[in-house]
């Protein structure tokens, strides 16, 4: 049969080179592989075979041999099919196949759009009571520490003014003279009879202050009179000193407090004590007079305090 086209110069069909199969073969291999990468993740980009690529593009179709007008009249006979040549498959490219690394995808990890703050949960506390120290009552000011610097300031005064008189007596009854005046002072200064109603005086007027305290000037020139005898008293304890009671008998010592009971000294001792007592008297009055004010103002803050209640300070 093959005589007889080759006779009549007829086109017969050729076969198709091995290379060709082979290459669509590949083909097909490389389509399932990407099918299959892109279920999965994208896929790389598969190499293509340089020796399938131009057998395809240079092999062509052979022209139809029934396009001719004499196809007809022609006997078509199919020509065997030509054995497929392993020698293509026995080449290392062919055989070889290395699947691409499958990409591991982790799973998504979905967090909200905006942070969720948590609020931390305090459980309530009972109110804890708050102590105040309530304030201390006033102290009330006193005057009897002032009475007794008052009292030696007066005490000092009478001892002046009983030198003078003493000295005054001695220039009446002779016994002081211009000759004599400072041994006639000295004697008197070194005398009982001159410090002890000075002494005497003080105490007094210290005790006084210290009952009368505040009190008005009234209580001071009623109660003067105490202060006076008291120096008096002072005066006839300064004789029995000055002639050494301790040395004498009892009806001596009664018939010397006799002689000098109304002795112009004990006399002067009782006014000056009283006089004394009356004017200081009423500097140590004005000055319990201030220190009631003070504490009536203070006890008033301290009411004015307590209506107002405790009160919180933040420092």
């Amino acid at each position: 049969m093959s005589d007889q086209k080759s006779s009549y110069g007829e086109p017969v069909e050729e076969p198709q080179p091995v290379d060709d199969v082979v290459g669509r073969a590949h083909e097909g291999l490389a389509e399932a592989e990407a099918a299959r990468r892109d279920s999965v993740s994208e896929p790389a980009a598969e190499p293509v075979d340089p020796a399938a690529a131009d057998a395809a593009s240079t092999a062509a179709p052979a022209d139809d041999p029934w396009d001719s007008p004499d196809a007809a009249s022609l006997e078509y006979e199919p020509a065997p099919a030509p054995a497929p040549s392993t020698a293509a498959y026995e080449s290392p490219a062919a055989q070889t196949y290395e699947p691409a690394a499958e990409t591991v995808v982790a799973a998504p990890v979905v967090t909200p759009s905006e942070p969720v703050s948590e609020t931390p949960v305090v459980a309530p506390v009972a109110p804890q009571p708050i102590f105040v120290q309530a304030p201390e009552a006033p102290r009330l000011r006193g005057n009897r520490a002032a009475a007794g610097a008052i009292g030696l300031v007066a005490a000092l005064t009478f001892a002046v003014l009983y030198l003078a008189v003493w000295l005054v007596l001695a220039a009446l009854t002779g016994d002081l003279t211009v000759d004599n005046v400072a041994n006639v002072a000295l004697a008197a200064l070194g005398s009982w009879v001159l410090w002890l109603p000075v002494v005497v005086f003080f105490i007094a007027f210290w005790l006084l202050g210290a009952i009368i305290n505040r009190g008005r000037w009234g209580s001071w020139v009623i109660f003067g009179l105490l202060v006076g005898f008291a120096a008096w008293g002072g005066y006839l304890l300064g004789v029995l000193f000055q002639e050494q009671f301790w040395n004498i008998t009892a009806s001596q010592g009664a018939d010397l407090m006799e002689q000098n009971l109304l002795a112009p000294l004990g006399v002067a001792a009782f006014i000056i004590g009283r006089e004394i007592t009356i004017w200081f008297g009423a500097w140590a009055a004005a000055r319990g007079r201030r220190v009631t004010e003070l504490n009536v103002e203070a006890q008033r803050e301290y009411e004015r305090t307590l209506e107002a209640g405790p009160q919180l300070v933040r420092q």
